[in-house]
């Protein structure tokens, strides 16, 4: 089928960019209106999705769908997927964990196909163009990489098991998102003691250091409410392997202390106030 119907499960900042990328090579790129705040409605339409009423209308009209939502949503929403029997490429696209994925996986096996993806990097706008790694039936993946041929997302694929794309993201973002909030509590630390200044000025001297960009703790602080959850899946991922997933868990708990700052626009100086207040 040269040109798709794609449906996207939601259009959050990553999901509708990424949605929108698709559909240069789509037929459509529908959306599920129904129940779905204004900021949602909004970005949809900014980004040129098709509304459609219900989740039926989404399932029954898309070839392929792409989950890309809040990872502790993503098993309730393939069962509900799973509970309209839908038989196209379903794009399993969330921060979670591999076995996560692979039951995912076996939910959806008696009719779609799944392919385990994971997006590395910011969403594809403005010149940005991130990563979507994927691995899966071989049929299925190279679906996927004609429907992102010639946009801002490239593909990658990392062989046939399902759960090889869910690690690489969820390892990539265990360094990434943990190291953002290292600096966050370096900063905090030196600022306390009225250092930060020189603080900064020492990491500057070193331009691979996250230190030398302490403009992006606001940042952190925004995201924090989808990095914990992502930072938890990683944990879980380290404990299955046998590794210690303490520190992953005290970042994501760090996070929380943000929740309410979700997608603001903060100053450093906020986040910090938000960070000493538990």
């Amino acid at each position: 089928m040269d040109q798709p119907t794609v449906g996207i499960l939601h259009p959050g900042s990553m999901g509708a960019a990424v949605a929108a990328c698709a559909a240069t090579n789509a037929a459509a790129a529908l959306w599920c209106e129904t129940g779905r705040s204004t900021a949602s409605l909004e970005r949809a339409a900014r980004f040129g999705l098709t509304p459609v009423a219900t989740l039926s209308e989404l399932l029954d009209r898309s070839d392929i769908v792409i989950s890309l939502c809040p990872p502790a949503a993503a098993e309730d929403l393939a069962r509900d997927v799973a509970g309209h029997r839908f038989a196209g490429v379903y794009v399993e696209a969330n921060a979670i964990n591999p076995e996560r994925t692979q039951r995912i996986a076996a939910l959806l096996d008696d009719g779609a196909t799944v392919v385990d993806g994971g997006v590395v990097g910011s969403p594809p706008v403005g010149g940005k163009a991130p990563t979507l790694y994927l691995s899966g039936v071989a049929s299925a993946t190279k679906r996927i990489e004609a429907l992102f041929t010639g946009t801002a997302v490239r593909t990658a694929v990392l062989g046939t098991e399902i759960g090889k794309a869910s690690a690489l993201k969820l390892a990539y973002a265990s360094f990434q998102k943990t190291s953002r909030v290292l600096v966050a509590l370096a900063v905090g630390m030196a600022r306390e003691h009225g250092v930060d200044q020189e603080l900064i000025e020492v990491a500057s001297r070193r331009t691979d250091s996250y230190l030398s960009e302490p403009q992006y703790v606001a940042k952190t602080a925004a995201r924090a409410w989808r990095w914990g959850p992502e930072l938890e899946e990683a944990a879980e991922t380290l404990a299955a392997a046998g590794l210690p997933p303490e520190m992953l868990r005290a970042a994501a708990s760090t996070l929380a202390r943000w929740n309410d700052a979700k997608d603001g626009e903060l100053t450093l100086t906020d986040a910090l106030d938000r960070l000493a207040q538990p």
